[in-house]
């Protein structure tokens, strides 16, 4: 018999929650296969069965919670459907054919033996649904030749008993109905519990306006010119390099220019010290469907407009696939993110704590732009956003930073000397 734990995680997480289970009892596993998805704060991780044998026994549920190192599932030898424990007598009988297929109860009662707890065995879905609507699972029956309890046994068992309560004689049906004393006057509604990323998010995002003097200057950036090179050298860029050239990387590179300019950007604050960092670990947000996540380009000065492109293809794939790791996400030390691909003109985007930073970009929108006194064009313009944390970039500081990354975008030809 073995026990499956929560394996070590990052130095700074030390719990998750029970995401899904890949294996049931009564499956066989093998070493290094995967059994269940753990969902920590920042990224899902697989936990992977150091044995091979039968699953006896999941301790947890969906939902749940866990700790590094806690016992959440019990592997016993064999392979198959887990065996039944037999007396001496019964091993040397011959099997009558009439007990060839045992009644469900039977069968549940045999298979409760072989649980070291003697609780009925069910699996993690009955068992939650059963908690949920206080049913005790020793009085529901199944239909599992193994006498597992399955979550439609469960459903089954309370349709039932509704019917049953249903089809009794209502008492006192003269009495006026009582005011219902739910918060929604009895309207439908759905509750959803939050993912343990989600409730972090939350989290985060409430601290850092707790503890950050955030506050958000607004430019606006003509993207003619970005816009034209892009029409220009699209195909010959993606027959090159094999990866669409996107703004993002206009953007990082421009924001590189900016923080070597005004690198209290680029810091953080450590109690009574401030952090200046020298390198530029720029985090891209990336939308997915459990939430916002902030994969981060390392050393992005370092790195090409194709480079750039394509890590940020690689991480945005990585992050809708829900396979990024810990490292993809810790370090960065400024963010930009992109809500114009949502449609958004004009947004206050949120500090990623510690960094002290953050640019927001929005839809390009075409827009009458006066070019001299008389002249009048029409010209694509995207609003930008800086937020930032009063305590140590001033407010002098922040605009000058945010016009820099406005002229660095309406001359490209700079980024290759300053970005």
């Amino acid at each position: 018999m073995a026990e499956i734990k929560v394996p070590e995680l990052a130095e700074s997480i030390t719990e998750g929650t029970i995401a899904e289970w890949l294996k049931q009892p009564g499956d066989t596993i093998e070493q290094g296969e995967t059994i269940a998805e753990l969902e920590t704060d920042k990224v899902n991780v697989e936990i992977n069965s150091e044995e091979s044998g039968v699953i006896q026994e999941l301790l947890k549920e969906p939902g749940d919670t866990v700790e590094v190192g806690e016992v959440i599932a019990i592997i016993g030898e064999g392979s198959g459907a887990p065996a039944k424990k037999e007396t001496p007598s019964e091993e040397k009988e011959e099997p009558k054919q009439a007990e060839s297929a045992p009644e469900p109860a039977q069968a549940e009662d045999q298979e409760a033996e072989t649980d070291p707890t003697n609780r009925p065995i069910a699996s993690p879905a009955a068992r939650k649904l059963a908690r949920e609507k206080g049913l005790d699972l020793s009085q529901i029956p199944t239909r599992d030749p193994l006498g597992r309890i399955r979550k439609e046994d469960v459903e089954n068992y309370e349709q039932n008993a509704q019917k049953a309560t249903t089809a009794a004689p209502k008492a006192e049906t003269s009495q006026p109905k009582a005011t219902s004393s739910d918060e929604f006057n009895g309207k439908p509604v759905e509750r959803i519990r939050m993912s343990r990323r989600r409730q972090t998010i939350a989290n985060r995002l409430v601290d850092v306006q707790h503890t950050a003097a955030m506050l958000t200057t607004f430019n606006e950036v003509d993207m003619t010119a970005i816009m034209e090179i892009r029409k220009r050298r699209k195909e010959s860029f993606q027959e090159a390099h094999d990866v669409r050239l996107g703004f993002m990387s206009f953007f990082t590179k421009a924001v590189i220019g900016a923080l070597k300019q005004y690198p209290l950007l680029n810091a953080e604050i450590q109690g009574n010290e401030i952090i200046k960092k020298e390198f530029y670990d720029i985090g891209v947000a990336v939308s997915t469907d459990e939430g916002l996540v902030v994969p981060v380009v390392r050393d992005a000065d370092k790195k090409t407009f194709a480079e750039i492109e394509q890590e940020i293809v690689d991480l945005s794939t990585k992050a809708r696939e829900n396979k990024l790791s810990l490292n993809d996400l810790t370090g960065g030390t400024f963010t930009i993110t992109n809500g114009g691909i949502f449609g958004s003109l004009l947004s206050t985007p949120i500090l990623n704590g510690p960094q002290v930073g953050i640019l927001g970009m929005h839809k390009i929108q075409w827009r009458p732009v006066a070019i001299d006194e008389e002249r009048m064009e029409n010209r694509p313009m995207m609003y930008l956003a800086l937020s930032y944390d009063h305590r140590i970039v001033d407010g002098k500081e922040a605009v000058s930073f945010l016009v820099k990354v406005k002229e660095l975008l309406e001359d490209p030809e700079a980024l290759l000397l300053e970005g």
